[in-house]
């Protein structure tokens, strides 16, 4: 793979570098906000490593202007700020997994690997999923909800389709993490429920049914509205 590393700390950045090339991938280091943001506008990576705290724009400033560009290189924000609100923050700006400092690198490894894996394409038989009034062209990558169309992100969108692929069904947080962010999180990790809650803004406008069901103790379910279930 290649990687960009944004990170200025010189003795994290030579750590993780140095782990990743003894693997095999190429790793492109940025050790401030400025370089690193030209880098993930500008050259194709796989996976995207940043820091949160960076000289020049930060972490979040990087993410949020790489998706308000559309791109949708999978991103792990690494932090120092171990609290849920500011990690919260992160996902919220656009990140897909986050990582909290001091880390061990097999975690790293493992993390970036799952970043990394994603579906080569949708099954030939099925490129248009639909649910009731919501539309998601898998071939497009559009999802429309009738005549209105939802911007999502790229974790945004692996959860509404894997949500779609089983309609009315109790999916649970534990299925959510394996299958959509395909690692085993933490099990007290809220980045779940941060997500649901994100994409259910997105979803349903005032005055529009929910469609985005929580069962209490068990999960979430995706039912067109009116549908039992």
């Amino acid at each position: 793979m290649r990687i960009l590393l944004i990170e200025d700390d010189e003795t994290t950045a030579s750590y993780i570098a140095k782990g990743l090339r003894e693997e095999g991938h190429v790793v492109d280091h940025a050790n401030n906000g400025r370089d690193g943001m030209f880098l993930a506008m500008n050259e194709p990576f796989d996976v995207i490593v940043t820091d949160r705290m960076l000289p020049g724009p930060d972490g979040l400033s990087i993410i949020r202007a790489t998706r308000l560009a559309g791109i949708t290189t999978p991103v792990l924000m690494l932090t120092a700020l171990g609290d849920v609100e500011k990690r919260v923050e992160g996902l919220e700006a656009g990140a897909d997994d986050y990582l909290a400092k001091p880390f061990a690198f097999a975690e790293l490894r493992a993390r970036i690997r799952a970043l990394a894996r994603r579906p080569s394409g949708p099954p030939a038989e099925q490129s248009v999923l639909s649910l009731g009034e919501l539309r998601m062209d898998l071939l497009q990558r559009t999802v429309t909800r009738g005549a209105r169309k939802l911007e999502l992100l790229p974790t945004e969108w692996r959860l509404l389709e894997f949500l779609m692929r089983h309609p009315g069904e109790v999916i649970t947080r534990t299925m959510l993490l394996e299958k959509v962010w395909d690692f085993s999180f933490d099990p007290t990790t809220n980045v779940v429920d941060v997500h649901v809650s994100r994409l259910r803004r997105k979803l349903d406008l005032p005055g529009e049914a929910p469609m985005i069901r929580t069962v209490r103790g068990a999960g979430y379910a995706l039912s067109a509205p009116g549908a039992e279930g």
